[in-house]
């Protein structure tokens, strides 16, 4: 597949300098039509047993796509509906108290960050916004203690698009790990398997259909089923004790259409061999015209595929005059940042434009 073949997928971009992947990602046609087809099957009988035994098997076959992503067994792979609801999964499931501590960072989404603190655990910030990419490992450690019962934190930062050192953390603690994978898979390679808890977002870097995600669990039997849905049991009894399923399918919560699991596949069906190369080498690419444009860029080189950058400003007014001249970026809210996000779909033109907006911007 060549670099206009893997673009042509995307309608948006006929139009758009699309560079908001870390929020949602351009959805390509081949997708589309996989939902709309799938979704002739909700006409009916929707109630029917055939029905419910080809969503259970593509449930079962998406499991293996997504396990596939991450370098993981499918059976260690939960369906969710987003990176969110699989942090809610894994803190609900540890049981924590007053008495333990969970370290996080002072970069994280609230998705992440709100089940965190409604877990009753004592809460540890690391600081590592304001620092060097290469000392937030330090910083990390910094606050891990005995009480530490998980750290929790992003494999890329959604503010700034720095990489934390996943391998070095595990290697260096041994409190678990539940690691936001929103920003990293799809975008940059990922291997969870000997982290604990990785969780997956189908709509941003994957291009797939909202809401759909993943929760890859190291070891299943060792986290409690602090909500069971209907697809947690195995067997249950008429006072709702039950036996869960085998794996990670345990801790699915969620009914997924049929039409969003047929998407997602779709969109992760001939993905291009080069495309975290390319994504690599246009978000170098953006920072440095960035940077070259005078703008005071906080996103290190060699991290994630977001850049981040500041602007004296009203940043929700300029990230709207943008999308109406077919720029689309997001502004970090009450950050003062700006953020775009390259993806191996990205081309010169769009960040050219991108630069081009900023500056007729600055000259009012």
């Amino acid at each position: 597949m060549t670099f206009e073949e893997a673009r042509a997928a995307f309608p948006v971009l006929e139009r758009y300098a699309y560079l908001n992947a870390g929020s949602v990602g351009p959805l390509a046609q081949r997708t589309y039509d996989a939902i709309v087809e799938a979704g002739k099957s909700e006409l009916g009988p929707r109630g029917g047993l055939e029905q419910f035994e080809q969503i259970i098997e593509a449930r079962k076959g998406l499991r293996q796509v997504l396990g596939a992503q991450v370098g993981v067994s499918p059976e260690q792979i939960a369906l969710t509906t987003s990176t969110s609801e699989a942090c809610r999964i894994v803190v609900a499931g540890l049981d924590l108290g007053p008495e333990d501590e969970i370290v996080i960072t002072d970069a994280e989404h609230f998705g992440l960050l709100g089940p965190v603190h409604a877990s009753r655990a004592r809460v540890r910030v690391a600081a590592v916004r304001g620092r060097p990419a290469a000392e937030a490992l330090g910083g990390i450690l910094a606050e891990i203690g005995p009480r530490t019962k998980l750290v929790a934190l992003s494999h890329v930062l959604w503010l700034n698009g720095h990489v934390i050192p996943l391998e070095e953390l595990k290697a260096t603690t041994s409190a678990p790990l539940l690691v936001d994978g929103a920003q990293s898979v799809g975008a940059i390679p990922v291997n969870a398997e000997g982290i604990d808890f990785y969780t997956v977002s189908g709509q941003k870097w994957l291009c797939g259909p909202t809401p759909t995600g993943a929760l890859y669990v190291r070891d299943p039997a060792a986290l409690r089923v602090a909500g069971p849905s209907y697809f947690s049991q195995a067997s249950y009894e008429p006072d709702g004790a039950f036996v869960p399923r085998e794996g990670a399918a345990r801790f699915e919560q969620s009914w997924i259409p049929a039409p969003f699991i047929a998407g997602l596949e779709a969109a992760l069906d001939g993905l291009p061999e080069w495309r975290f190369e390319r994504a690599r080498e246009m978000t170098d690419r953006c920072r440095q015209r960035l940077l070259e444009a005078g703008f005071e860029v906080v996103t290190e080189p060699g991290q994630g595929t977001l850049v981040s950058w500041r602007w004296e400003g009203d940043t929700t007014e300029l990230v709207k005059r943008l999308y109406a001249e077919d720029v689309v970026i997001r502004d970090l809210p009450r950050t003062g940042l700006l953020r775009a996000s390259c993806g191996y779909w990205t081309s010169e033109d769009d960040i050219d434009r991108l630069v081009a907006g900023l500056r007729r911007s600055q000259l009012g």
